[in-house]
């Protein structure tokens, strides 16, 4: 299995007024590489909270593309030596050489940015499909579904440091939550369970994000078919045009009780 999540270290509080109550114990969020593999080539190395790896992973490759629609056949630890050897931080994924060869990422991506710049919307709007016509979503229901997320988001009840991705249903149910030091990984490792699922395209589910909606969000969640993108921040301009393009309502800037509505209003 992946290794620890988090990890304990001693730390002074200060508190105003010039008290001094002494140093105690709290618990940070583990942050390491991960280096994805396809078919035996290098995709790329993302730094990541262990867990759910495999999802990571496979969530990472079909956002991207790389998979071309071929089926992932298995997924391992190691790839370059054995899964002790390499801390578990090296995860294979394997299509049988049906998917085409990856060009490496010349970088390793940051816990904050993921690819940012790396795709271009025209780009994206030749690989993608728009989102296919759906009935309107209930909008007050998405009030529930923040509060639902919160609930159960276990590792930033305990260390504050992390992001969260859900999916969730028409109803407003939540049926699947994942936390990562990194926002795209977090949404990865969500799409990635789907997929592993047989559960994509997303069809009559909407993706929940903490922080920003960027352009990375949008893009992975219009990968994955999800018709609603929900955001706890605002987005920036291009992940409006990008909703846009993909005919995909992305709503945001949660305040209470309100929140804004970017694109497709009639959806």
């Amino acid at each position: 299995m992946a290794g620890r999540r988090t990890e304990t270290m001693l730390a002074r509080r200060m508190v105003a007024g010039g008290g001094d109550p002494g140093r105690r114990p709290d618990e940070l969020i583990i942050e390491e590489p991960l280096e994805v593999r396809l078919d035996g080539h290098l995709v790329g190395t993302t730094m990541r909270t262990p867990g759910h790896d495999f999802e990571l992973a496979v969530g990472l490759c079909f956002t991207d593309g790389l998979l071309g629609g071929a089926p992932v056949e298995s997924c391992r630890y190691c790839g370059t030596g054995t899964a002790v050897e390499t801390e578990f931080n090296v995860v294979s994924v394997d299509t049988g050489g049906r998917a085409p060869q990856p060009t490496p990422r010349l970088s390793t991506a940051s816990s904050s940015c993921g690819i940012c710049g790396s795709v271009q919307l025209d780009e994206l709007a030749d690989r993608l499909a728009p989102i296919a016509a759906h009935d309107p979503w209930d909008l007050d229901l998405l009030f529930g579904v923040v509060d639902a997320v919160g609930a159960a988001q276990e590792l930033f009840t305990r260390t504050g440091s992390v992001h969260a991705a859900a999916s969730f249903r028409r109803d407003g149910g939540v049926e699947l939550v994942r936390e990562d030091i990194g926002r795209h990984n977090a949404v990865d490792k969500v799409v990635g369970r789907l997929l592993l699922d047989g559960s994509l395209p997303a069809t009559g589910r909407g993706l929940f994000v903490s922080g920003r909606a960027s352009f990375e969000m949008v893009q992975k969640g219009w990968a994955a078919g999800f018709e609603l993108v929900l955001a706890i921040s605002a987005p920036s301009a291009l992940a409006v045009h990008t909703a846009q393009r993909a005919q995909m309502t992305l709503c945001g800037f949660l305040r209470d009780d309100a929140f804004n509505v970017y694109t497709t209003p009639d959806r």
